[in-house]
Parts: structure tokens; C-alpha cells; sequence
């Protein structure tokens, strides 16, 4: 008899905790365990803002999943890019972009999300994302760059646009963005004695009424307060109307001359969900709480894709979270209840209060609340660290970020341009590849085409 074979989709938390659970829990002839990702690492997504201003190294946050030989896992290096749940088949574009199929017994869809876009004119083309970790590195250097040009530049409206910066988007990833790369500029124009400092200006704005209103009343008017005393333009209630190369258009009517827009207005589930023709809630997949997809056996989603009731709650229709904190926790779970059914055991449901929430703000610079504590300065930036020191999955990560921290902590900022494809211009639709899914009907005649040549 053959084994069972457990494909898991994504590399994100979700996927990695769901893997190595799987490999602890299942003995080695129980069942055949793959895993699909693009990218053989785990990102440690919450702290790239510290990527992009240079605080940490881009290593420090990406856990390799080849460095331990104990593990069993079979990694395909490349993207799923639909699912045709009758068949049992995942199709796979793979990063010598060969189309493979790849059959299941059962399956565990954790693709994560992509940055959220709307039908803004040119917003594709001129922002920048915050979501991979290219990204960040891109990010960073494009904005010692504009430095450098302003620097050398004799026009002054030229450099006017290089040393404005606009950040869309008023949650975690927007507003620690723009914190941790304003810390960044204003310690490096020191170094351009050109340069009028007053003349960089940092633009926060989000169409929400509040700043990050998960922390509450008094902790985000304190982020706010923080951000603005630092110089930093927060304006709420407003987004961008158009974007261009040179300028971006407020909903308000301003036009900012500008050559960076980063763009973090949220995050939507992978394309990947929509290849499935199953039932979602905006945009997540629906499953039960105990991450099954109602109506399809051995199929389980959870993360950022999957709308995982939240029973901790107690709310009728309310849903997990799209956080780090949730898809960890549900990699666990869901890896329980996989075994659980290959056993021929009951599933159990997922339930887990959040934590709390953690904010760096850069520097000394934090607000937090964990286990619903309001905590500002020095005690709020020990508990983000920590929360976020402790989350790391390796020892090697660990160290890694604490030696960083230690390092800029008594050494300061570098500012180091390294050329991060220096020559091509890398905006929002150049990293995310949201083109490459394909449709059900696409998947299913795809599928069925193979078992003809077969």
C-alpha cells in the first residue's frame, strides 16, 4: 500500500508550523508530507520595516527550511496556482516555470495573502509594496537614492519630489514603515551637508478615521502623537486618487510632488483561493472551525486565506485575524486535526485568544498591549522586541536579530546603497506575480488534459 500523501501550500507561518508538527507527530511510514513554496525560507514578515530601514539584515529574518538534515519534508520549489478539489490534483508552476501536477490525498492550503490593491490609476506601475522580503531591500535602497540624487542635483524642484516620501496606509505594516524609514532619513541627511533637512518630508495618510484603531483609543493617539512630533504629516480619512511617476494626487485634492509611494493598504487572500470555486467570505476561504473546507474531504485551510471562525470571541460570524500570531498557532492545529483524521480520530476546533499587539516605532519609540496592558516608550519597545525575539522559530534567527539590534543600538545607522536592481524600476505588480493563477475552469480543463495524455 502506498502511504498518504500531505501536500501543504505555503511557506508562510501557517505552512511552516503545520510542517514541522506533522513531522514530529507522524512516524516516518505513516504518510508522505510535500511542501509547495516559491521560496525555501520563512519570512518573518512583521519585522521587514526594520529590513527596509536597514536595522536588521535581510538574512537575519528569512529561516532557511534546508538547514536542519533531520527534516523529512519533500520541498517543490515553485507556486501553486490552482487547486481542482474533485480530481485530488494541485497544479504547480514551478521556478523553471514548467507546469506539473501534483496529486494529494489530502491537502492544507495556507498560501498566505498579497498586498490589497484598488482600481487607483497608475498605483501598480509607481508604488512600492512592503510584503516580500525583496521588497524591502528594494525599498531601502531606492530611499538612500533619492538621497543621493537630491544630493547631487541643482534643480530644485527635482530635489523637492526626491525628498518627499508617502506611505499609504495607517495599520501595523504603514505606520512602522513609515516610522522605521523616517528614523532612517533623518539620521542619514546629517551626512549631506547639501541637503536642507527640512526639506525631507514624510507623508502617513489612510482612508480610516483612526490611526491602527485595533491598539485602542489612547495608544494609537499616542502613536500619532509620537509620529507627528517626529515630523511626520498624518493625514486620515484620505488616499490617493492617482498616482504618477513624479507626483501622487490625494483624494483631497493636494498633489504631492513625490518619486516614493509605498503602498500598504491591507492585504487580501492569495489568488490561489479563487482557482477552488468554493465558497468564501470576503475573499477567505469558509471553513469550519475545525479548518475543514465544508463538503471536500482531507481539504483544510487556514492563515490569511481561510476565514477561521473565532470562537474565542463568542461573536456570531466573526473570524480570525489575519495575523502572525493566529497563523502560528493554527499551523499547530490544523496539523492535529490532519493527523487526527488520518487516524480516524475526531478533529478539534481552534480556539485562541490573541495576545495583544505590539508596535515598534523605531529607536526608543513603541506603543503596546499585551494582555490588554498599555504599555509607551522603553517598556512598550522591550515587550515588541521580546514578542518578536521570542516568535523567531531558530536559535540561529535569534541570534542573529539580537546581534543586529545590539549593533545598531551602540553603532547607529548605515547607509549603504547596494544597486538592488539598480537599472529596473521594481513596483508593486513586479514582485507579487498575481498574474500566474489560473481559473477554475482553466484548472479543471488543465487536469483533465493531463489524464488524457496519461
Amino acid at each position: 500500500m502506498t502511504r498518504p500523501r500531505i501536500l501543504v501550500v505555503g511557506a508562510g507561518f501557517a505552512g511552516v508550523e503545520c510542517v514541522r508538527r506533522l513531522e514530529r507527530k507522524l512516524a516516518p511510514d505513516e504518510a508522505d508530507v510535500t511542501l509547495v513554496t516559491p521560496f525555501a525560507y520563512q519570512l518573518y514578515l512583521p519585522l521587514l520595516p526594520q529590513v527596509a530601514s536597514g536595522v536588521l539584515t535581510p538574512q537575519s529574518i528569512a529561516v532557511s527550511l534546508r538547514r536542519s538534515k533531520k527534516y523529512r519534508t519533500r520541498i517543490i520549489p515553485g507556486g501553486a496556482i490552482g487547486v481542482d478539489l474533485k480530481a485530488k490534483v494541485c497544479v504547480i508552476r514551478t521556478i523553471t516555470d514548467e507546469i506539473v501536477d501534483e496529486p494529494y490525498d489530502y491537502i492544507v492550503l495556507a498560501p498566505g495573502s498579497v498586498t490589497r490593491t484598488f482600481d487607483i490609476p497608475g498605483l501598480t506601475d509607481h508604488a512600492f509594496g512592503m510584503k516580500t522580503l525583496a521588497e524591502a531591500a528594494y525599498v531601502r535602497d531606492h530611499v538612500i537614492a533619492q538621497l543621493d540624487l537630491a544630493d547631487a542635483s541643482d534643480d530644485e524642484a527635482e530635489r523637492t519630489a526626491r525628498l518627499q516620501f508617502v506611505v499609504v496606509g495607517g495599520g501595523y505594516a504603514g505606520t512602522e514603515t513609515a516610522a522605521c524609514l523616517q528614523k532612517l532619513t533623518h539620521a542619514a541627511v546629517k551626512r549631506y551637508p547639501r541637503i536642507d533637512p527640512g526639506l525631507i518630508k514624510w507623508h502617513l495618510i489612510d482612508i480610516a478615521p483612526k490611526l491602527m484603531p485595533e491598539l485602542g483609543d489612547k495608544l494609537g493617539s499616542t502613536a500619532q502623537q509620537i509620529l507627528t512630533k517626529r515630523g511626520i504629516e498624518i493625514s486620515l480619512g484620505t488616499s490617493i486618487a492617482k498616482a504618477g511617476p513624479e507626483e501622487v494626487t490625494f483624494t483631497d485634492g493636494r498633489v504631492v510632488p513625490t518619486r516614493t509611494l509605498i503602498w500598504t493598504a491591507g492585504v487580501v487572500a492569495s489568488p490561489l483561493i479563487a482557482t477552488l470555486g468554493a465558497e468564501t467570505v470576503r475573499g477567505r476561504l469558509a471553513v469550519t472551525s475545525d479548518m475543514q473546507l465544508p463538503g471536500h474531504d482531507g481539504v483544510f485551510a487556514l492563515g490569511d486565506s481561510a476565514a477561521v471562525p473565532d470562537e474565542a470571541k463568542g461573536e456570531e460570524g466573526a473570524v480570525c485575524p489575519p495575523t502572525a500570531q493566529h497563523a502560528m498557532r493554527q499551523g499547530k492545529h490544523v496539523a492535529d486535526n490532519v493527523i487526527a483524521v488520518l487516524r480516524g480520530q475526531q478533529t478539534t476546533p481552534y480556539r485562541h485568544k490573541d495576545l495583544g499587539l505590539v508596535v515598534d516605532l523605531g529607536g526608543t519609540d513603541a506603543v503596546s498591549k499585551p494582555l490588554g496592558i498599555e504599555l509607551r516608550g522603553l517598556p512598550a519597545q522591550f515587550a515588541a522586541r521580546g514578542y518578536h525575539w521570542a516568535a523567531l522559530r531558530t536559535n540561529v534567527a535569534k541570534v542573529r536579530v539580537a546581534t543586529n539590534w545590539t549593533l545598531n543600538a551602540l553603532a547607529g545607522d548605515d547607509f549603504v546603497r547596494t544597486g538592488f536592481q539598480a537599472r529596473k524600476a521594481a513596483k508593486l505588480h513586479d514582485f507579487e506575480y498575481t498574474n500566474a493563477y489560473l481559473t477554475p475552469e482553466q484548472v479543471k480543463a488543465h487536469v483533465a488534459g493531463t489524464e488524457r495524455q496519461e
